[in-house]
């Protein structure tokens, strides 16, 4: 864990962060002496009491839960392409393979940082499950034979992904260092949700797909169908109480007017479509 870093990247939300520890000399000072006399296990903690006294407070419970959701959804998202990735019914190209390689190194990266904050500040990670249900109790009962089938999947997953960070992202208002974080998330999720699009669009799975959500359910999977839809589905065209199709004259469709935005779903709408995988 490089210190430092962890001070550089907050002080690009938060500039007077060395002020609310102590002058900047100072606090440099108690952090390298922290790397030097703490054991790594030991780190977070030592951290976490240092953001304490920096900000006054311990952080709000709301922001651990959020933190915990994010986390939890990390877990399930990793062990989806660890397991497929180590199924040997499950055959790709190789240059596939490299991008599902990184991607799964990618959600373990945000397993491993979230688990860090959290720990940080004051908690205890949420643990993986001992065992997930990736036919999603049968639905796609050759998700690890069939490549066809795992992108499908993966694509669905993605794109779910990026519509709970965005769900929950308000929750995290005020608490720029976690809010920046989350975000920072999201946008990879996204990078993911648009590779996988890709890989279908390649494979010849879904010849019109683009990189992002059009209209509603754009997958071609009706079982996914609650996945783009909740509380405000993403074949909503209405943005700010504007409707957005055929705005001032344009002729914007109804398929350009939903690309332009991805929308939220809330906690309880995720975790009821994740629960089939044995996620809760």
């Amino acid at each position: 864990m490089k210190i430092v870093n962890i001070l550089e990247e907050i002080e690009k939300v938060d500039g007077d962060i060395y002020e609310r520890l102590s002058p900047r000399r100072k606090a440099m000072r108690e952090f390298f002496s922290i790397g030097s006399k703490v054991a790594a296990a030991a780190m977070p903690f030592a951290i976490g009491s240092m953001f304490n006294k920096a900000y006054g407070q311990t952080v709000p419970s709301s922001v651990i839960n959020v933190l915990q959701y994010a986390l939890t959804l990390e877990h399930f998202e990793y062990n989806f392409y660890k397991a497929g990735l180590a199924a040997s019914a499950l055959t790709m190209p190789a240059a596939e393979k490299t991008a599902l390689e990184i991607i799964r190194d990618s959600e373990l990266k945000h397993v491993n940082f979230l688990k860090t904050v959290i720990t940080s500040a004051g908690a205890t990670p949420v643990a993986e499950k001992t065992a997930y249900d990736f036919t999603a109790m049968g639905t796609f009962p050759t998700v690890f034979t069939s490549y066809a089938t795992f992108l499908a999947v993966a694509q669905v997953l993605e794109d779910t992904g990026v519509r709970a960070y965005k769900g929950r992202a308000g929750e995290l208002l005020g608490q720029k260092v976690y809010l920046t974080a989350a975000l920072g998330i999201h946008a990879v999720e996204a990078r993911h949700a648009a590779k996988i699009r890709y890989m279908r669009r390649t494979n010849g799975q879904a010849a019109s797909t683009k990189p992002y959500i059009t209209g509603g359910n754009d997958t071609g999977i009706a079982a996914a169908n609650g996945n783009y839809g909740g509380a405000t589905p993403e074949s909503n065209v209405t943005q700010a109480g504007i409707t957005i199709t055929g705005i001032n004259g344009q002729a914007i469709t109804v398929n350009a007017a939903t690309e332009a935005f991805d929308e939220a779903l809330t906690a309880a709408e995720v975790l009821a479509l994740v629960a089939p995988f044995g996620v809760s």
